[in-house]
């Protein structure tokens, strides 16, 4: 296939899969003013490629080669069970100048180098499901071969469905999924304990799922204006003496802190394993 070059502004972005996360990224560049013509998709699924197709006259098709020939940037938006063969189909079809960004759960940046045959500049990212609402939190490593240019196309994708924090130390990539990549479901794992303890003391269970849910979404909300931090927030609600501080107290007592650490480092070393070599 005859590479189409690449001009204007705003460079072609390809995704290597059309799953959620790509359609929330998709969809994020395109409310931000990414021009359509210049993103395309391929995903073997016609179903992803229908539901990706609802998002714009982007290029959709079922084959990878037929979207990457010339694009200035290719999203890796893959599992990453079937990561190393799409990377070794792809070695051989990517511009000379593509930047490749992969949110393969777990895959060093070593490895995709590896596959592709050829070491070319390559950002590692987190994102995680918020994204799909644009509130998202991404994680971002980018190889030393990335240009200054380069780092900040790779942001700017994510920061179209939320905030970019980049790390310089590429193992910290696993601290990141384990804080925020797996983050939501620690945040919905204390949801669902608070309604199931709420219908336990008597509420109906509606009422206490209803309040449960909507007491983390408007908490989560004060915390993302930036204004002010997690422990402010937490003092300004906690009266000495009243109903807070008696249930904080019970979670200091049963060690809710070293609880979290140990989640958490479960999470890295388990982040650790799969980024291993198979």
């Amino acid at each position: 296939m005859t590479a189409r070059a690449s001009s204007g502004p705003h460079p072609v972005i390809a995704f290597i899969g059309a799953g959620n996360m790509a359609r929330a990224l998709i969809g994020g560049l395109l409310d931000g003013g990414h021009p359509a013509e210049r993103l395309r998709a391929a995903d073997p699924g016609h179903e992803a490629r229908d539901r990706v197709r609802s998002l714009g006259p982007l290029e959709v098709a079922e084959d990878n080669a037929d979207v990457v020939a010339g694009a200035d940037v290719v999203v890796l938006a893959v599992k990453p069970q079937v990561i190393d063969p799409v990377l070794r189909e792809l070695a051989g079809l990517l511009a000379d100048h593509a930047l490749v960004v992969s949110v393969a759960a777990g895959i060093p940046t070593a490895r995709l180098q590896r596959e592709l045959g050829a070491p070319r500049p390559v950002v590692r990212a987190m994102p995680n499901t918020p994204a799909l609402l644009g509130r998202g939190a991404t994680g971002l490593y980018a190889v030393p071969a990335c240009s200054d240019a380069q780092r900040a196309t790779g942001r700017s994708i994510f920061e179209a469905v939320g905030v970019v924090v980049e790390v310089e130390d590429e193992a910290l990539m696993d601290v990141v999924t384990a804080v925020s990549g797996s983050g939501p479901a620690y945040f919905f794992a204390l949801a669902e304990a608070l309604a199931e303890a709420g219908e336990a003391a008597g509420l109906p269970r509606r009422a206490a799922r209803t309040l449960a849910d909507h007491t983390a979404a408007g908490a989560g909300a004060m915390m993302a204006t930036g204004t002010d931090d997690a422990a402010t927030l937490r003092e300004r609600v906690t009266s000495p003496g009243g109903t807070t501080a008696a249930a904080l107290d019970r979670f200091a007592a049963d060690g809710l802190d070293r609880l979290v650490f140990n989640a958490v480092d479960a999470a890295i070393r388990r982040g650790r394993e799969l980024g291993k070599d198979s």
